[in-house]
């Protein structure tokens, strides 16, 4: 064995170091996530709000009253709350083209207060064509238990733009759907049990046992054993500080703390409406064959006019003569291994022309026979 020289070492070494940052490359684990990311506190949620308004100040875009009577009815309703009371001969002939009736909705996010801000979409509920330009009057919003939890107004933004002039229109986006930031006002909070009880449990966005164990393992790590208990695979039970100012510091703390997830599991999922497949991670195929055509049926139907002699009895009479044709198209037969990707298969279909509809047939052909080896979701 000869000597290596100081040069050789350094040239091995520098190789070495290098076949390793490939190897790293190759195998880098799973990216770590924020706790916060991963679950939601129960009882922490946002509450749905829904309220009926009027939107004025249309340019001619309103409802029709007399297809939309309600519009016009809410009008006059409105005007004898505000002191204002129409002789009947006016409020029957009346026919406002500059008011629509809309619903009003919103999302309370959780620990709103009274005189914070939110976020409203408006939508039209009569035949109105357009609600830009419009202002909403003051329209209470309810929650699912009735009670009044914000109060909105505002001037409408539509996203959308139309014009129409000789029976010719062009419109961009919806006109009768708008937006109001910050356009309601919030009036009651909406009581919560954040603060109340020795515990709190997280709730997974996406149940996983092992998940929910790493979690829990990882909180154990940071604040002590037994702080933490998986429930099951989509809850975490907690043990938690007593006092608010405790509580939420503890809790900032932990959805900071950092847990790898485990691999999603492996799903197809496919919208039949839309000829939409989408592959999940780790979605692999056992041993197939695959042959898929396209068989096309043409029924041509043509009919005849059968005339009798001038001389005889019979009558004339139209006789259909049909004529169906078959076709078949050319099968691919593919050939997959075991272990095969499903992204593979994808590549394959496409490069022998499969269309969506042939691509969902044939993946859930193979659900069925069992060389699928993922959850197939039809939606």
């Amino acid at each position: 064995m000869f000597p290596m020289s100081l040069s050789n070492r350094i040239r091995i070494l520098a190789l070495g170091a290098a076949l390793g940052l490939c190897c790293a490359a190759f195998a880098l684990p799973a990216r770590a996530m924020a706790i916060r990311d991963l679950v939601s506190v129960q009882g922490v949620r946002s509450n749905q709000l829904v309220g009926y308004g009027l939107v004025v100040g249309l340019s001619g875009t309103g409802d029709q009253a007399t297809q939309v009577p309600y519009t016009t009815q809410s009008l006059l309703n409105m005007f004898q709350r505000l002191g204002i009371n129409l002789p009947p001969s006016v409020a029957q002939n009346l026919q406002p083209k500059d008011l629509a009736a809309v619903m009003v909705t919103a999302e309370l996010p959780p620990f709103s207060l009274p005189g914070q801000k939110i976020n409203i979409t408006v939508s039209a509920v009569g035949n109105a064509s357009s609600l830009a330009g419009g202002t909403l009057l003051m329209t209470p919003l309810k929650g699912a238990d009735g009670q009044t939890y914000a109060v909105a107004q505002g001037n409408v933004v539509v996203s959308g733009y139309g014009a129409s002039s000789g029976g010719t229109s062009t419109q961009v986006n919806f006109l009768t759907a708008g937006t109001i930031s910050n356009g309601a006002t919030v009036e009651r909070a909406v009581p919560d049990a954040f603060d109340q009880g020795p515990t709190l449990t997280l709730a997974l966005d996406t149940p996983s046992f092992e998940t929910a164990t790493r979690i829990a393992d990882r909180i154990n790590q940071s604040f002590g054993a037994s702080t933490a208990v998986a429930m099951n695979a989509g809850s975490i039970r907690v043990q938690a500080p007593g006092s608010p100012g405790a509580r939420t510091a503890f809790l900032g703390q932990l959805q900071g703390l950092d847990v790898t997830p485990s691999a999603p599991p492996a799903k197809v999922v496919i919208d039949a409406r839309s000829g939409t497949v989408v592959l999940g991670q780790n979605v692999t195929l056992g041993a197939c064959a695959v042959a898929h055509g396209n068989l096309s049926v043409t029924i041509d139907t043509k009919y005849q006019v059968s005339q009798p002699n001038p001389l005889g009895a019979g009558q004339t009479a139209v006789v259909p003569s049909t004529t169906v044709k078959a076709k078949s198209g050319k099968a691919d037969l593919l050939m997959f291994r075991p272990g095969v990707t499903l992204d593979a298969v994808v590549r394959a279909l496409n490069a022998v022309g499969a269309s969506p509809n042939d691509l969902i047939a044939i993946v859930q052909a193979m659900k069925q026979a069992g060389a699928l080896h993922a959850q197939l979701e039809v939606i």
